[in-house]
């Protein structure tokens, strides 16, 4: 199995930018698809965004389209997430995942990180 490390959240303000970070470890990021996911206080976990394996097809979820990008370093075995333009709706747990299936519109995370707290004050 996988297994999956998040980094980089913090507390920022409205409009700043984040970079989070998921680091793999006992097997190659690069034979999974990966994925983030976010959970708020009180709410369910919300799928954010998604990238295949080699052919770099992307998805996002409507609320963070136009602000955030996923990639990948293989050479790395790192997933990313650049946030831009935070909003205080951003606020939660976010959740790095890998998934067996390679897809990115249809992704179903297979194994998950612990979870980074990004914080937005407005």
């Amino acid at each position: 199995q996988v297994q999956l490390v998040e980094s980089g959240g913090g507390l920022v303000q409205a409009g700043d930018s984040l970079r989070l970070s998921c680091a793999a470890s006992g097997r190659t990021f690069s034979n999974y698809a990966g994925g983030w996911f976010r959970q708020a206080p009180g709410k369910e976990r919300e799928f954010v965004a998604a990238i295949t394996r080699y052919s770099g097809r992307t998805y996002y979820a409507d609320s963070v389209k136009g602000r955030f990008t996923i990639s990948r370093d293989n050479a790395k075995n790192t997933v990313y997430l650049q946030m831009n333009n935070l909003k205080s709706g951003d606020t939660a747990v976010y959740y790095c995942a890998a998934a067996n299936r390679d897809s990115a519109r249809f992704f179903v995370g297979d194994y998950w990180g612990q979870g980074t707290q990004v914080t937005v004050s407005s």
